[in-house]
């Protein structure tokens, strides 16, 4: 576990500024990590641990061999956006059996993230199913790999049976600004869904 002062800019959020709980979840090895360290503007925390024998029986590697470590908890970050709004990011543990925390995690979000990777697309499944039974606004990121094949986010929306309204972009999670725009994408689709609940029903 890594935490400590940011070597980036040390900047405080403004005392009135807003602040909003943004989950970054998906299958095991797909950037939710990488994501999380690419945009926040503090050391992020990170509760990683090393991959062992013990653990392959459980955890599928195929595709992300190269993948030494995992997350066990959670990654925490921070984004001020602007002057009036601050993200405190959650990054979810991938694997089935650290689901059990997802529960803690959701409470008080305001949206989510569910970074994909064409290569394992069903392994974000669960994390769309967990979001739209849970009535959390949520974003679908392709994180574009390198080597990757690239397909539409159309594509991508059909092959996940999403709903017309939920967003799908790409993004390349290692880039600060491609994570910054998907954040703004959740915040954006969260508070549209937001307003939509709260419209009155015509008669």
């Amino acid at each position: 576990m890594a935490f400590g002062r940011s070597e980036r800019r040390r900047r405080s959020p403004a005392a009135d500024a807003m602040t909003l709980k943004i989950l970054v979840a998906g299958g095991f090895g797909v950037g939710k990590t990488t994501l999380v360290g690419a945009v926040s503007e503090i050391r992020p925390l990170r509760t990683e641990e090393r991959l062992t024998e013990a653990g392959r029986p459980v955890d599928d590697l195929d595709g992300v061999e190269a993948k030494t470590t995992t997350t066990v908890a959670m990654d925490f970050g921070r984004i001020t956006l602007n002057d009036e709004l601050v993200l405190y990011l959650f990054g979810t543990p991938g694997q089935d059996r650290f689901w059990f925390l997802w529960d803690e995690l959701v409470r008080g979000a305001l949206g989510a993230v569910v970074l994909a990777d064409t290569r394992r697309l069903t392994d974000c499944f669960a994390a769309i199913d967990y979001f739209e039974r849970s009535g959390l606004p949520f974003t679908v990121a392709v994180n574009c790999f390198d080597g990757a094949e690239r397909y539409p986010a159309e594509t991508v929306r059909e092959a996940l049976d999403l709903d017309p309204a939920v967003p799908v972009m790409l993004c390349d999670a290692r880039h600060r600004d491609s994570a910054r725009e998907v954040l703004i994408s959740v915040v954006e689709h969260a508070l549209e869904t937001g307003t939509r609940r709260r419209e009155p029903a015509l008669p």
